[in-house]
C-alpha cells in the first residue's frame, strides 16, 4: 500500500548568515566528518517512474512539479559549486530526477567543469542518469568536459526492466546509452537497486553481462527513501546475500575503499590463483539498509531549487536560494552561512533505523529521492 505524499520542498529551514565570516578552515561536522562531495538535483522530473522512486499512483498527471522559474539557473548552480569548492568539496555528481531531462545541460557541464580547487586541481565531476537519453547526450556531454557518468539499470530481462521503470521502456535503449558512454571515452558504473521478488533474478545475468567489460556493477540494498514508495525491510535482500550469490559463480577478492567516505564496499574479480585480475573488473556493494555508512558521510545534497540537504533521509533543508536572490550576500557570506550549517550537522538515520519501531519508520516525513537525488 502506497502513502500518501508530504511535499517537503514547501518546508525549509532559513540559511542564516552568522555573524563572524566562516574562518578560511576546512569542515567538520558535529561527528568529526568533513564536507567532501556535493550532490545537486537539477531538476526533479523523470521520465521513468520506478516503484522505488517515483511511483506512478503519485507522480501521475496531475503532480505539481516545481515551475521552472523557481529552478537554479546554471550560473546560480556554478556559483554555489564554487563556494562548496572553497570550502572542501572535491566531487560534485549532477543528479535528479533524471538530469538528462534538463535543457542543454551540457553547458551547466562546461561551467562546472572549469572550475578548480584552491590547489589548482580540478573536481571530479560525475552524473547520475536512468541512460534513457544517454545515447544522445554522451558526445555532447564528453566535450563539456564529463568524463565520468553512473547508469541506473535494474535488469537486463526487458519484461523485468520495464516492470521496474513502469513506462514500458526497452533496456536496450539504456545499453546503447552506456555503449555511446564508452564510446566517448567516458568511464562508466552501473547501479543496479536490488528488490526482493522484483529482480533478484537479474544479479546473476547482471554480473554475467558486465564482467570484463571496463564497467563497474554495484549493488544497491532497496532503501526507503521518502515516503512514497511503501518500503518494508522484507524487501530488502542485504549485500551479504547479493555476495554470496556471484561468489558461488565466480570467485571474488575484497578490495580496499579507493576513498574515505566511499559508500561501495569493493570486491574484485579473482584469477585462478587467487588474486584480483584487473582485466574481470569488479563490482560494488552499496548496504545502506544493513550496513550503515553514516559515520563516514561526507555528502550535501543541493536540491533543484536551491535548499541544501544534509542528509538523504532529511525532512528540511536550508534555502540557499534566496540568499542568492534576494539578500545579495556575498560568497564569504554564503561561505559562512553554509559552513555554520555544515558544522551544526548531527544527520545519521540510517545508523538510527535499526532502532526504530515500524510505525515510526513508517511515518517519519522524509525527502523524497525524485527531489534530491540518490
Amino acid at each position: 500500500m502506497k502513502i500518501k505524499l508530504v511535499d517537503q520542498r514547501l518546508n525549509s529551514l532559513r540559511a542564516e548568515i552568522p555573524p563572524l565570516d566562516w574562518s578560511g578552515e576546512l569542515l567538520s561536522d558535529q561527528l568529526k566528518r568533513p564536507l567532501h562531495d556535493l550532490r545537486i538535483s537539477v531538476t526533479d522530473r523523470c521520465n521513468f517512474r520506478c516503484n522505488y522512486c517515483m511511483p506512478k499512483e503519485v507522480f501521475n498527471k496531475d503532480y505539481n512539479y516545481l515551475p521552472h522559474g523557481d529552478l537554479l539557473s546554471f550560473e546560480e548552480i556554478t556559483r554555489l559549486a564554487k563556494v562548496f569548492v572553497s570550502l572542501g568539496v572535491r566531487k560534485i555528481r549532477l543528479t535528479g530526477g533524471e538530469p538528462l531531462l534538463r535543457k542543454n545541460l551540457e553547458i551547466l557541464v562546461a561551467q562546472l567543469s572549469k572550475i578548480t580547487t584552491p590547489d589548482g586541481d580540478k573536481l571530479d565531476l560525475t552524473l547520475t542518469t536512468n541512460g534513457s537519453l544517454l545515447s544522445k547526450k554522451a558526445l555532447l556531454l564528453k566535450d563539456a568536459g564529463l568524463n565520468r557518468i553512473t547508469v541506473s539499470l535494474d535488469g537486463l530481462d526487458d519484461a523485468v526492466f520495464k516492470s521496474m521503470n513502469d513506462v514500458d521502456f526497452p533496456v536496450h535503449d539504456v545499453l546503447d546509452g552506456i555503449a555511446a558512454a564508452q564510446s566517448a571515452g567516458m568511464d562508466v558504473k552501473v547501479n543496479m537497486v536490488v528488490k526482493r521478488q522484483t529482480n533478484t533474478n537479474q544479479i546473476i545475468p547482471m554480473a554475467e553481462h558486465f564482467r570484463a567489460s571496463g564497467i563497474t556493477l554495484r549493488f544497491i540494498e532497496y532503501m526507503d527513501v521518502g515516503v512514497t514508495n511503501g518500503w518494508r525491510m522484507d524487501e530488502v535482500v542485504p549485500s551479504s546475500d547479493v555476495l554470496a550469490l556471484i561468489r558461488s559463480n565466480y570467485p571474488l577478492v575484497p578490495l580496499t575503499a579507493s576513498a574515505f567516505g566511499e559508500t561501495a564496499q569493493r570486491w574484485g574479480y579473482a584469477d585462478s590463483f587467487g588474486n584480483w585480475d584487473r582485466s574481470l573488473g569488479e563490482i560494488g556493494l552499496i548496504s545502506s539498509v544493513t550496513q550503515a555508512f553514516c559515520s563516514t558521510c561526507t555528502r550535501a545534497r543541493l536540491s533543484t531549487e536551491g535548499k541544501l540537504y544534509l542528509c538523504l533521509f532529511a525532512s528540511l533543508g536550508f534555502d540557499l536560494r534566496e540568499l542568492i536572490r534576494n539578500d545579495c550576500a556575498s560568497d564569504r557570506q554564503i561561505a559562512s552561512s553554509i559552513a555554520h550549517i555544515w558544522e551544526n550537522r548531527v544527520d545519521r538515520y540510517s545508523q538510527l533505523r535499526t532502532n526504530m519501531s515500524g510505525d515510526e519508520g513508517k511515518t517519519a516525513k522524509r525527502v523524497e529521492m525524485s527531489y534530491i537525488g540518490g
